[in-house]
C-alpha cells in the first residue's frame, strides 16, 4: 500500500529523482523520459474518458491502470543478480498485451477496411483518442531508445506498440464506427 503523507519532498530540487530500486538518477535520463511519457499518456487517457461511456470507458479505465503498472515497471530497472529486492518488482505481463489484442480484434469487426489514411479528428472522443495514440507512440519510441542501452521488459514495449493500435481503432469506433472518419485527401490544398 502506498501512503503519501507529504507531496513535496525537496529531494528533486537538484535535478535528480529516485527510481523504484532506490537509485538516484538525473531527471533527464532516458528512463525518466520513458516513464514520464507513459504518465503523460495516462493523463491523455483521463481526458478521453471525459467523453467516453459504457464499454469504452471501462476499457480506458483498465488501460489507465495498465499504464501505472507500466510506469512502475520502467522506473524499476533490473537489479544486479546478487542484489535482493525488498519486494518483487511489478512487471507488465503478456496477458495485458493479449487483452489489448482481443479488444482491438473485437472493435475491428464493426469497421469497414480503410481505403485512405484518416486525419486525427471527427468526434471529440475520437480526437482525444488520436492524441492518446500519438503520445503513446512517443512513449514507445522512448522505451525502445532506453532498451538500446539498458534492459527493458519486452512486454512493456509490446504493450506500448499495441496500445497505439488500440487507440487508433477505438478512435474509429468513436467516429460512428468509422463512418465519420475524416479522410486524408493527398494534395488537396495545392
Amino acid at each position: 500500500m502506498v501512503v503519501l503523507n507529504k507531496i513535496y519532498t525537496k529531494t528533486g530540487d537538484t535535478g535528480e529523482t529516485t527510481l523504484g530500486n532506490g537509485v538516484r538518477i538525473s531527471k533527464t535520463s532516458p528512463r525518466v523520459g520513458a516513464y514520464g511519457t507513459v504518465d503523460e499518456t495516462n493523463a491523455t487517457v483521463g481526458l478521453a474518458r471525459l467523453h467516453a461511456s459504457g464499454e469504452m470507458d471501462t476499457q480506458l479505465a483498465a488501460i489507465q491502470n495498465d499504464l501505472f503498472d507500466l510506469g512502475a515497471d520502467l522506473c524499476r530497472p533490473e537489479m544486479d543478480k546478487d542484489a535482493e529486492a525488498e519486494y518483487p518488482p511489478l512487471r507488465l505481463a503478456d496477458t495485458q498485451v493479449a487483452r489489448l489484442e482481443t479488444e482491438i480484434d473485437a472493435m475491428n469487426t464493426a469497421l469497414t477496411p480503410l481505403r485512405s489514411f484518416i486525419l486525427p479528428g471527427g468526434s471529440t472522443l475520437a480526437a482525444h483518442l488520436h492524441l492518446c495514440r500519438t503520445v503513446s507512440r512517443r512513449a514507445e519510441r522512448l522505451a525502445v531508445e532506453l532498451a538500446s542501452d539498458e534492459s527493458v521488459n519486452p512486454s512493456a514495449i509490446k504493450y506500448l506498440n499495441r496500445l497505439s493500435d488500440w487507440f487508433f481503432v477505438a478512435s474509429r469506433i468513436a467516429n460512428n464506427n468509422g463512418l465519420d472518419d475524416v479522410l486524408w485527401v493527398p494534395g488537396a490544398n495545392r
